[in-house]
């Protein structure tokens, strides 16, 4: 690589991983400069809203720590870490949301038939027989409620 007839100051054996670099980093800004942002933007719901910004912030930072560490400077004590960590706690949250919207649902109704089937009681159930066979008893008055001692003739 050459800029106005200088040989620039750098190992000649990363040539090949700089120019795919280069041609990666221009490859990226086509693509930025097609999005219709603002269009897109629009279109989507708040939480995807949501994710696209965390990730635009996401990769432009990773950018960033790229091009630090091509100066030679260490990213890991720069200010450009925590700003990392903090777009990942984002992320995160923004995750744990989606998980929410995505897990099973309680239906209250199911769950409170299930549990008193769970506890039935047979006890209960035979009480709930005999107050009916009572209720049935009650209501026929031909039926004798008890019988009396037969008495002899003499």
């Amino acid at each position: 690589m050459e800029a106005d007839g200088k040989t620039e100051d750098y190992p000649h054996e990363i040539d090949d991983q700089l120019t795919g670099f280069d041609s990666s980093v221009t490859a990226i800004k086509t693509m930025l400069d097609k999005l219709p942002r603002n269009d897109v933007m629009h279109k989507l719901d708040p939480l995807d809203q949501a994710k696209l910004d965390l990730m635009s912030a996401y990769t432009l930072n990773s950018l960033f720590w790229m091009y630090l560490v091509t100066q030679g400077i260490n990213p890991r004590e720069h200010a450009i870490k925590q700003e990392l960590e903090r777009i990942r706690t984002y992320m995160n949250k923004v995750k744990e949301i989606t998980d929410r919207k995505k897990a099973a649902r309680l239906n209250k109704g199911a769950a409170a038939r299930f549990v008193r089937s769970a506890l039935y009681e047979p006890d209960e159930k035979d009480s709930r027989k005999k107050s009916a066979s009572k209720k049935a008893a009650v209501s026929k008055p031909d039926t004798p409620q008890f019988k009396r001692p037969k008495q002899s003739r003499s």
